[in-house]
């Protein structure tokens, strides 16, 4: 059997509301649970095609487990031992960022994101479609990042996901941008979004 415990209720409540939030954005959305050191960290698909994350204090074992979004978050609210077990185990659809590597770029106001992401959702409501949004308008480039000899382009994709998770929460921490050489990472109050770096896409906004 698969055992995930947490260290404290704070951080069962803090992955059940992360979950919550994930198939609440696709239903049939997946989650790749990873243990080290204590610690916890869940990996999600969402529908912008941008990896959500958050990390809590805790054990798993084995200590790399993917399971159906739905079974964890019924694992997580409706089991009540301290011990639970995720759900069936499938396969992990998307690619890991590396764990290592990274480089704080800058740090942008959260106000400065929200702005920028409800004039996304304004001209998304323009363009929306019977198949959903464009690919090129969730690839726009609508924040450009720099600190040292490193830029940072990111699409809307990623403040929307960003936004559908929750994860600034109308909050004034600033969000803080961090890049390898091919992914780029964006760290909020309540959780981070991750995605293959954008090259060069022209501005929509």
């Amino acid at each position: 059997m698969t055992a995930l415990a947490l260290a404290e209720t704070a951080d069962r409540t803090d992955l059940g509301a992360f979950v919550a939030r994930v198939v609440r954005l696709d239903a049939t959305a997946t989650v790749r649970l990873r243990a080290v050191d204590g610690h916890v960290t869940a990996w999600a698909t969402t529908p912008f095609d941008v990896l959500a994350t958050r990390t809590v204090a805790g054990t798993l074992e084995p200590p790399d487990v993917t399971a159906p979004a739905s079974a964890l978050l019924t694992a997580l609210t409706v089991v009540r031992s301290e011990v639970v077990d995720p759900g069936p185990g499938t396969l992990w659809p998307a690619e890991l960022p590396p764990e290592s590597g990274w480089a704080l770029v800058d740090e942008v106001p959260a106000a400065e994101i929200e702005r920028l992401t409800e004039r996304g959702l304004e001209v998304a409501r323009e363009h929306a479609g019977p198949h959903g949004l464009p690919t090129s308008l969730l690839d726009q480039v609508v924040l450009t990042v720099t600190g040292g000899d490193t830029t940072v382009k990111v699409p809307l994709r990623c403040l929307f996901a960003l936004s559908g998770m929750g994860f600034t929460g109308g909050e004034p921490d600033p969000v803080r941008v961090s890049a390898t050489g091919s992914w780029l990472r964006l760290d909020a109050r309540y959780g981070a979004v991750a995605r293959r770096r954008v090259t060069s896409l022209p501005l929509l906004f």
